[in-house]
């Protein structure tokens, strides 16, 4: 991604901050910092075992350009995949949680690789692209079907 993209995709995250300002400034600081950033404003997570996130992954790209950003956590366990707000509210999915309006996400630098054992596998771009949740959900159900053949 290029500075300017890193940039924009700062900018997009801290917005969501209760002090956006303080958020970007922490992260010019130190950028292997991590940001405790509310969901439900701009986006909604839904957490994906690593086990059905990484095949569902593979499907979402096969079926799009470009996905909106994608977490992963301590050694793959769990995938976070952003998509529109108020998703997580009305999401119904075995295995699958949900982190919406009043949760907060451990969010990296959307520059850095790894910090603090969290990762973007898809890092944001700054334009606000999500994945669309009826997208996510048939690649979960493909995914879950080629793991069973």
């Amino acid at each position: 991604m290029t500075d300017t993209g890193v940039e924009a995709a700062v900018e997009w995250l801290a917005s969501v901050a209760p002090d956006p300002g303080a958020c970007r400034r922490e992260w010019e600081r130190d950028p292997r910092r991590i940001a405790l950033l509310p969901a439900g404003r701009r986006w909604d997570v839904l957490i994906l075992p690593g086990v059905l996130g990484y095949p569902t992954l593979d499907v979402v790209t096969r079926l799009v350009d470009r996905p909106g950003p994608v977490l992963s956590d301590f050694g793959d366990a769990r995938m976070g995949f952003f998509v529109p707000p108020g998703t997580a509210a009305r999401w119904l999915g075995t295995g699958v949680r949900g982190a919406g309006r009043g949760t907060w996400i451990v969010v990296p630098h959307p520059g850095r690789a790894v910090v603090a054992g969290v990762r973007w596998l898809i890092p944001p771009d700054g334009s606000g692209t999500l994945t669309d949740a009826t997208l996510l959900e048939l690649a979960m159900h493909e995914a879950a079907a080629g793991s069973r053949e």
